[in-house]
């Protein structure tokens, strides 16, 4: 996917009502240490430094995101219309995207060959920030073991949600939740394969990509490399 990221401080004096006081929160850690990330962060894609840039975000997410409490947002999907996260009762892969982004060769693909896997043990949630007429199409590259949701700025009820996850770490982001709502990882979207690569690679590259983030939600499970076909 041609990654597209935002690197934005959030205006938490317009948003931070929606924010639950409580220590340990996903949005008050975010809160607490999002703008010295930001800083720092910006510096190094100004400067094309992408690997330091990486490593920010590796820290921002082990040092004080990992084990905060998420909240128990009410998403907007086309077949249940609006539920509730602690509705799933397992853990949670979140990945948002926007209808714009250009994902990269084998990527859905990828996302279905793994939901179509593990969709027993892990609920696969993919969240657009857009309206829904703009992923009604889109939608429809998803199996149905993916729950497919939106929610804009513009629509009621969505602004803590817009604000803590979208203007926060940008997008495309995985969001790796326990069945309790606990952050257990967050890591950046697919992977990035070149021109260069055939299909199968890049499907073999988002799928590692992918599966790798769900290791951290599967303990118990044997996900070591397989051998993979795109049927």
């Amino acid at each position: 996917m041609k990654q597209f990221y935002t690197f934005v401080a959030v205006f938490w004096i317009a948003t931070s009502g929606f924010c639950q006081d409580i220590e340990g929160s996903f949005p008050n850690a975010l809160k607490t240490h999002l703008n010295k990330y930001n800083i720092k962060s910006n510096i190094a894609f100004e400067k094309y430094e992408m690997e330091k840039g990486q490593v920010l975000f590796d820290s921002l997410v082990s040092n004080y995101l990992i084990g905060t409490q998420f909240e128990d947002y009410t998403l907007k999907s086309f077949e249940k219309k609006k539920i509730k996260l602690s509705n799933y009762k397992k853990p949670i892969f979140i990945l948002t995207y926007a209808s714009w982004c250009v994902p990269s060769k084998g990527e859905f693909q990828a996302l279905n060959k793994l939901a179509q896997k593990y969709s027993k043990e892990v609920h696969f949630v993919i969240l657009f920030w857009d309206k829904k007429y703009s992923v009604k199409k889109i939608a429809t590259k998803f199996n149905h073991n993916i729950t497919v949701c939106y929610a804009h700025e513009s629509y009621k009820n969505d602004a803590p949600i817009v604000a803590h996850l979208k203007h926060t770490l940008g997008f495309p982001t995985s969001y790796f939740l326990d069945e309790n709502l606990k952050v257990v990882n967050i890591k950046r979207g697919g992977a990035q394969p070149s021109k260069k690569n055939s299909f199968v690679q890049a499907f073999t590259m988002n799928y590692n990509t992918f599966r790798e983030g769900l290791g951290s939600l599967l303990i118990e499970k044997d996900i070591k490399d397989e051998q993979l076909t795109t049927n």
